[in-house]
């Protein structure tokens, strides 16, 4: 079925999306995180800079990239999968960053004082106290680029959101209307999905 296949497309794209933005999110996060860089000129002006960018990339819509990449890459589920992942990489900056600004600071103080190098500070004393949250922030990311991956179909980035504007494009209403109880139950259920999760991990 021409739906399923899309629904499925939509489903992996944000999956990929959310996967390789995990990465860079993740590494970013420790550089903006005002707490963990020193205050010299160097320090602020990293913070800074990375701040900014994810600012700016978070401002700007999933379907405005959506809208850029079908330019630069062409209309299809990559150009989605581009426009969400970079989105995703501003969002998950910010709020990993501002989870490492709410750290306990005695770990870090304490691992310091044995003559640890910045990167062991940060493996030992910063990553435990994340990890839970990073994965419930990872989690829901996951759970709204499947809603945007709907949307950014509509201007060429793929996925279900292509084939339901082909279909009202061709009058076919029966089948848009198929389309929209598809992605109606597909949102549902992740927002469950992830909603259990996110409770679980809560309790860790």
């Amino acid at each position: 079925n021409q739906a399923l296949s899309a629904l499925a497309e939509t489903i992996f794209l944000a999956l990929l999306a959310t996967v390789l933005a995990i990465r860079l999110a993740f590494i970013l996060s420790f550089f903006a995180a005002r707490n963990l860089m020193p205050r010299t000129w160097l320090g602020n002006a990293v913070y800074i800079i990375i701040r900014t960018i994810a600012t700016i990339f978070r401002s700007i819509e999933a379907i405005v990239w959506a809208i850029i990449f079908s330019v630069w890459v062409g209309i299809g589920p990559f150009a989605g999968m581009l426009a969400l992942m970079v989105h995703s990489v501003a969002a998950l900056t910010k709020l990993y960053s501002e989870q490492i600004e709410n750290i306990d600071p005695g770990p870090v103080e304490a691992i310091k004082a044995t003559g640890a190098t910045t990167l062991q500070t940060w493996i030992f004393a910063v990553i435990p106290q994340i990890i839970t949250p990073y994965l419930a922030f990872t989690i829901y990311r996951w759970d709204i680029n499947v809603r945007m991956a709907t949307i950014v179909g509509f201007v060429g980035g793929g996925g279900i959101g292509l084939l339901l504007l082909q279909q009202q494009q061709l009058l076919r209403w029966h089948n848009v209307g198929l389309v929209i109880w598809l992605i109606a139950a597909v949102v549902w259920t992740m927002d469950m999905i992830s909603a259990k999760i996110r409770a679980k991990l809560t309790q860790i």
